[in-house]
């Protein structure tokens, strides 16, 4: 095996659970997960990182120096992967790296924005003696896009299919939808958009709550009951109404939005936490309804994947579409955006586009990314 075909891909997302390592071999036709390790956030690292999502003071230092030590912890999941499979760096053609969002805001006010994704990338490379690439999405902004979704061209690269339409759903913190339409079909364009929130409310509300950083197969909330009038209220937001190419994340949907949305109401926590998971479900199931309407099969990855009661409830929703996971499609449903990044510093390296303008709203192809090399 050519060591310019193994890629080292990094995503820290949303939720904030940790590291995803996952090291892939990325020959044409024979793109294949090789090996995988996870690195949990210590409990500083988190609470630091959530400090940083809204305004503070001295955050430009504070933030800087966070990024240090998440650089640091990138390095140790990347050396342990290396370890395990008995691998040298310079058998690594790069690391595509994602880094942690802190803000995402493309648009604000009607002018051109800015994401802030943060890991120091020059220390990555430096700890790791790999190349590493990072800050895809600013090229993709500057371009006039949203710099996300950035995984659906990974998507058309390795899921696509001649004879069905599918749609990729992502669960992570907030849920995003890839639509692939199959050879022929009358809506031939790619989509990519977020449809809203994944797990990161229900999370925040089990940790309020119980301490606990997630719900394990929705165990707690299905020990409650949707409350029509407050679900009614959540998919209300302009958000569901916009039209793709958009994109979402902490600084839209967040604790103080859904402290918003309860009001003064006195709720039983486990009501909220089950209409939480129905708010996550309806909207994924309403953004496929109205953009993806000749979906044939949906693929689920990422943590929501894992809850049991969510699956169930999707699946409901979809009565006549298949919904399987991406461990259908030999990508196992923990590791489809790691390997994601790991493509597209691939796509950086050679030169190639990263970004599918239909998803993005970017005036055109861009190549994505800034190097670091080894």
């Amino acid at each position: 095996m050519n060591a310019s075909n193994l890629y080292i891909g990094i995503m820290s997302g949303t939720s904030l659970d940790g590291i995803d390592v996952c090291l892939v071999d990325t020959r044409p036709q024979q793109f294949k997960v090789l090996a995988t390790h996870f690195l949990a956030y210590p409990e500083q690292i988190k609470s630091a990182l959530l400090t940083l999502h809204t305004p503070n003071h001295n955050e430009l230092e504070y933030s800087q120096m966070v990024a240090n030590d998440l650089a640091t912890l990138y390095a140790q999941a990347v050396n342990a992967l290396l370890t395990e499979q008995q691998l040298l760096p310079n058998q690594i053609a790069a690391i595509g790296c994602h880094g942690q969002t802190i803000r995402h805001r493309p648009v604000i006010d009607g002018k051109m924005g800015f994401t802030l994704q943060i890991g120091n990338a020059a220390l990555l490379a430096e700890l790791t003696h790999i190349t590493v690439v990072a800050d895809f999405r600013s090229r993709d902004i500057a371009a006039g896009g949203q710099g996300a979704p950035l995984v659906p061209a990974f998507h058309q690269a390795i899921f696509s299919h001649a004879d069905y339409s599918r749609a990729l759903v992502n669960i992570g913190g907030i849920a995003n939808i890839t639509y692939l339409p199959k050879a022929n079909a009358k809506d031939s364009q790619i989509l990519g958009f977020d449809s809203g929130p994944g797990n990161m409310l229900m999370d925040t509300w089990i940790k309020q709550h119980l301490q606990k950083n997630y719900d394990a197969d929705g165990a707690w909330a299905a020990s409650g009951a949707v409350l029509p009038a407050l679900l009614s209220a959540l998919l209300n937001d302009p958000y569901f109404s916009a039209p793709p190419p958009k994109s979402t994340g902490r600084d839209l949907f967040n604790d103080a939005w859904l402290a918003t949305q309860l009001g003064n109401e006195q709720y039983a926590p486990q009501d909220v936490a089950r209409t939480l998971l129905a708010f996550t479900a309806h909207t994924i199931y309403q953004a496929i309804q109205d953009h993806c309407s000749q979906t044939e099969e949906i693929y689920l990855c990422g943590g929501g994947a894992r809850n049991t009661l969510l699956v169930d409830t999707l699946r409901g929703l979809f009565k006549h579409t298949p919904v399987h996971t991406t461990d259908t499609l030999h990508v196992g449903v923990d590791w489809v955006e790691a390997a994601a990044f790991a493509w597209l510093a691939q796509q950086t390296m050679t030169g190639q586009a990263g970004n599918l303008p239909s998803v993005t709203g970017a005036k055109g192809p861009r190549v994505l990314g800034a190097i670091y090399p080894a």
